[in-house]
């Protein structure tokens, strides 16, 4: 057994079980796997300038051991410029990159707050109507759904990259159709998701191989 089989078997993912495999990454959910660790891969603390991120490259990687073929979906917000980085390493990287732009929605705040909480929080605007907050919008789970619908007679075992139950009810019309789901998450996650996996594996048992470390950004 080479390491890349032992990988694979460590983690259950069997080829003889799972046969063809495709891969559908959530990216928007997957980026954040890990923002809030801090310790690194080998259990040590990190310094408070580092943090750790999911790296595309070794992602890339890693998914290419069993699967066929990589659909990656993640929105692009034309006022940062990572987002395009993202996206445009991805297809370096041999995904099928699906993207759209991310709509910034208002949300107007009904509680007053002190003025210099306002000054100081960079985040709060206001225009005519008020203070308010944006908050992006760029939920990918209508491409997703239907690309691996599409795509459903060219694999037997999905591989999905996000722990939102609003695939729940893909996974229950693919396992109704003989399909066998892999599932990677991060943290809690509804039964309604989870339940429908044949073979679950948290994001922190993978942690090693698809991420890195990387400097914080000064603000």
């Amino acid at each position: 057994m080479d390491l890349q089989e032992f990988k694979l078997t460590t983690l259950g993912i069997e080829k003889e079980k799972f046969g063809k495999v495709f891969s559908f990454i959530d990216f928007g959910n997957v980026n954040y796997w890990y923002e809030n660790d801090i310790r690194d891969n080998a259990d040590n603390l990190l310094g408070e300038n580092k943090k750790i991120i999911v790296d595309i490259e070794k992602l890339s990687s890693f998914v290419n051991l069993f699967s066929g073929r990589k659909m990656f979906y993640y929105g692009i917000d034309l006022r940062k410029r990572s987002t395009w980085h993202i996206n445009k390493l991805a297809k370096d990287n041999n995904f099928n990159v699906i993207t759209k732009p991310i709509q910034w929605v208002k949300n107007y705040l009904n509680i007053e707050l002190p003025e210099d909480e306002i000054k100081n929080n960079k985040r709060i605007k206001r225009d005519e109507s008020g203070f308010y907050l944006e908050m992006p919008k760029c939920n990918f789970d209508v491409e997703l759904t239907i690309d691996a619908l599409r795509l459903m007679d060219d694999f037997n075992t999905i591989t999905l990259f996000s722990g939102d139950s609003d695939f729940a009810a893909l996974l229950r019309y693919l396992k109704a159709h003989d399909k066998k789901i892999i599932l990677f998450y991060s943290g809690r996650i509804s039964h309604r998701i989870k339940d429908k996996a044949d073979l679950s594996i948290n994001a922190q048992g993978i942690k090693g191989l698809i991420s890195s470390i990387k400097e914080r950004t000064p603000y």
